[in-house]
């Protein structure tokens, strides 16, 4: 075979794979490290290391001794761990219920968290009759301002991290019936409060509605939503009153898997 024809080794990121190389060798040593040490580790010149420790420094995932000038690794790799395992260990609780209920409502339903002021879906689930809608694939992301579970997970905010999430990320508006002012979504948020659930009348998608449980955690705190979504011609007032019982009863038996106890937050 002629070199030309030869198969071609796959293109890689090689700055990606020293930055992850340094963090893991960080990862495998007791005590921090001096830049040198570094360097020869991995066999890269001392200002390459230098250059890649700094971008991972203002990333927050390194820093650096003042005293020994040492590198060693932060929290926030642990961070992201605890979320990601925190997930998968969500996933697993509410699959079933996410199972059963479709096979009851004939209607998608899906599991999402908050990450970095953005609903992320962690499950889903669809009858072989219907298509999920079409933002909800797992690991697709949705904004928090005009979703069911976004709203839930609103609750936990402060009036200065709403204030920060408006800053940041805006309130767009996706469709004529979304909320796009600060005191629209203050009335909305106190009325989910009040009810206990949530929705989303056309306000991400047009013609698409859904009604939201939370699901809270051991210390009361809400860490997720389920939600049921479908097309207005089926998802009607009726048809909504009928589904929050039992999607309430189901977030109710999640949270209670969380370590949740209702009683435990009465007064």
């Amino acid at each position: 075979m002629p070199a030309s024809e030869k198969k071609k080794p796959p293109l890689t990121n090689q700055s990606t794979e020293k930055a992850l190389a340094i963090i893991e060798l960080l990862a495998s040593r007791r005590s921090p490290m001096r830049l040198r040490d570094i360097s020869q580790e991995l066999g890269i010149n001392p200002s390459t290391a230098l250059r890649f420790l700094s971008s991972l420094q203002g990333c927050g995932y390194v820093n650096q001794d003042r005293e020994s000038q040492r590198y060693f690794l932060t929290y926030k790799i642990c961070r992201i761990a605890n979320q990601v395992s925190g997930s998968a260990e969500l996933q697993a609780i509410t699959h079933p219920y996410l199972v059963s209920l479709c096979q009851q409502f004939h209607e998608a339903l899906c599991v999402s968290v908050e990450q970095e002021m953005t609903m992320v879906y962690i499950d889903v689930a669809s009858s072989p009759d219907q298509s999920l809608m079409s933002m909800q694939r797992i690991g697709n992301v949705s904004p928090m301002h005009c979703t069911g579970n976004g709203k839930l997970l609103l609750l936990n905010y402060t009036p200065e991290q709403l204030d920060r999430l408006i800053r940041v990320k805006g309130l767009p508006r996706l469709t004529e019936h979304t909320i796009t002012t600060r005191q629209a979504l203050l009335e909305e948020l106190e009325r989910v409060r009040a009810e206990g659930f949530a929705y989303d009348n056309e306000e991400c998608e047009t013609g698409v509605r859904c009604v939201a449980c939370p699901i809270r955690d051991y210390t009361g705190t809400i860490v997720a939503g389920i939600s049921v979504t479908g097309p207005v011609t089926r998802m009607t007032d009726e048809t909504i009153r009928r589904i929050q019982g039992r999607l309430a009863e189901a977030a109710g038996r999640i949270s209670q898997a969380l370590g949740y106890q209702k009683e435990d937050f009465n007064n």
